[in-house]
């Protein structure tokens, strides 16, 4: 296929900006189009003025970004894409609407002209079977703010030519992005593997195992991720995150994996949008999260002696050896003394079910989420059974943060609040490799630079270990019945093989 040397774009909002200037940067000829003259004229300005600043910051050359300027022409006419070499749609998130513009570049554009679609939610070939040359129809998903997210979707339709993909990507690589190709299913790789953290988040905030602050602390202190589940809706915005779950749920036909919660449905309806209307899951101020300070640890003489269940040795061994770090008296034994609070370190259990499991006294009993190890410094993740007593729930604080580490205490909940999320990302990204929606190396590469993990879901997985992935999830089943948490077939069996799981 002939290189793309020419782009029309339609679409003057944000995203269509955004294109035009990475492809004029990049040494095309831009045609952005809008039905709108006071869109085009925006957009001219805010390009214009987007370069300059460039320039300014030293981050591109005065004749570059004047080259870029020059090479965008703003168009009042669809005709004026005639000799384009490609044209990107981004316009409303309408299928007919998509159709109804493909259908009339068909009648103006070259045979050999690319149609591409910046669609992040409709299935590509749908727009195509409107149209008359489906095969040169493909999807092309840029995320906003488009020159600093360097991903973009390439997706393949039913009838897409695979040659449209390839020169796509090329052409991605041209403007600085990096492609990642998917097929042509609901929420292609990103809005797919993302829906781990926000539903599952959503599910703990919704079964009162800890408030949005907590989750979010957990996620960012703990798990290391950049940021919550909260954070994150409330800087999307629940009028753009909240239609993409129950969107996403609806076109896998109600799989349980990707059920909404209905806190989000009557909080959309309520107006709480997040950052944008100043107030989401957190108020904001000026721009800035309210959040009230974490209450300061109980001022209790830590118990005495602790005992760590052997039940799972590799977990002991790391609490064994915070304590002893925190000059703890650790009783040794196969059972617990009378007088020493109990401490277990389930994956995928709650607190309740290792205790009753074990035969122990589930009054005394906390579990300490180990899952990310326990290295100094960093959160650490208590629960308590409902029987727990106040006395040993204040004694099992002093205790974990007596050097000044922050210690969460959640509500009795099967995996913690990182296992379950961490465990459930992971399982996501497997079944989008299972599916052959995209290569395990595209899975990692779309979620690292489009949603900012901390590794790619399947490298995540790699280094917390498969095996125990596969545990944590059959241990929620097993306790809550939920099929939400059953393991994908390609987790499974590479666990089962001692395989990597960005093994093909």
């Amino acid at each position: 296929m002939a290189l793309i040397n020419s782009v029309g774009i339609v679409g003057a909002g944000a995203m269509g900006r955004g294109i035009a200037q990475i492809a004029a940067q990049a040494g095309l000829r831009v045609y952005l189009y809008d039905t709108a003259q006071a869109a085009l004229a925006s957009a001219r300005d805010s390009l214009r003025d987007t370069w300059d600043k460039l320039v300014q910051k030293g981050k591109l050359e005065a004749p570059r970004a004047e080259a870029a300027f020059q090479a965008l022409t703003l168009c009042e006419d669809l005709a004026q894409l005639r000799d384009c070499d490609l044209v990107v749609e981004a316009i409303v998130e309408r299928l007919d609407a998509k159709q109804g513009l493909f259908r009339q570049l068909e009648d103006i554009v070259g045979e050999a002209c690319i149609l591409a679609s910046n669609t992040s939610s409709l299935s590509i070939t749908a727009i195509a079977a409107a149209c008359r040359l489906p095969a040169r129809v493909a999807g092309y998903h840029f995320f906003n703010p488009v020159p600093l997210m360097k991903v973009v979707e390439v997706i393949d339709g039913l009838r897409s030519d695979p040659e449209v993909g390839d020169a796509l990507a090329e052409l991605a690589r041209r403007m600085g992005h990096t492609p990642v190709r998917a097929k042509d299913m609901p929420g292609f790789i990103v809005n797919h593997a993302g829906r781990g953290l926000n539903t599952e988040g959503l599910r703990v905030l919704q079964e009162g195992v800890a408030d949005c602050a907590q989750v979010d602390a957990i996620m960012t202190g703990q798990a290391g991720f950049r940021m919550g589940p909260f954070e994150l809706m409330d800087l999307t915005g629940l009028d753009v995150s909240h239609p993409v779950m129950e969107s996403i749920y609806r076109q896998f036909f109600d799989e349980p994996r990707f059920r909404p919660s209905p806190l989000t449905t009557v909080r959309l309806a309520g107006g709480l949008l997040g950052r944008k209307t100043g107030q989401g899951f957190y108020a904001y101020a000026d721009g800035k999260k309210q959040v009230a300070p974490e209450a300061p640890p109980p001022s209790v003489e830590p118990m005495p002696e602790v005992w760590v269940s052997p039940a799972r040795p590799e977990g002991r061994a790391l609490v064994v050896e915070l304590l002893e770090r925190l000059g703890a008296r650790v009783q040794q034994g196969d059972r617990p003394g009378d007088d020493a609070l109990i401490v277990v370190t389930p994956l995928g259990e709650d607190a309740t079910t290792a205790a009753c499991d074990q035969g122990l006294d589930a009054r005394r009993t906390v579990a300490v989420d180990v899952l990310h190890g326990l290295p100094e410094g960093r959160r650490r993740t208590l629960m308590a059974t409902p029987l727990t007593g106040q006395a040993w729930r204040d004694a099992a604080l002093a205790r974990f943060s007596s050097d000044g580490a922050p210690v969460t205490l959640v509500q009795d909940s099967p995996g913690f609040v990182a296992q379950r999320i961490v465990a459930t990302i992971v399982n996501i990204a497997c079944e989008i490799a299972q599916q052959g929606i995209a290569t395990p190396e595209d899975i990692d590469r779309a979620v690292t630079l489009g949603l900012g993990y901390p590794k790619g879901p399947l490298a995540m997985g790699d280094a917390l270990g498969a095996a125990r992935i596969v545990e944590i999830l059959r241990n929620i089943v097993r306790v809550t019945g939920d099929m939400r948490y059953r393991p994908s077939l390609w987790l499974q069996r590479r666990a089962q093989l001692g395989m990597s799981l960005l093994d093909r």
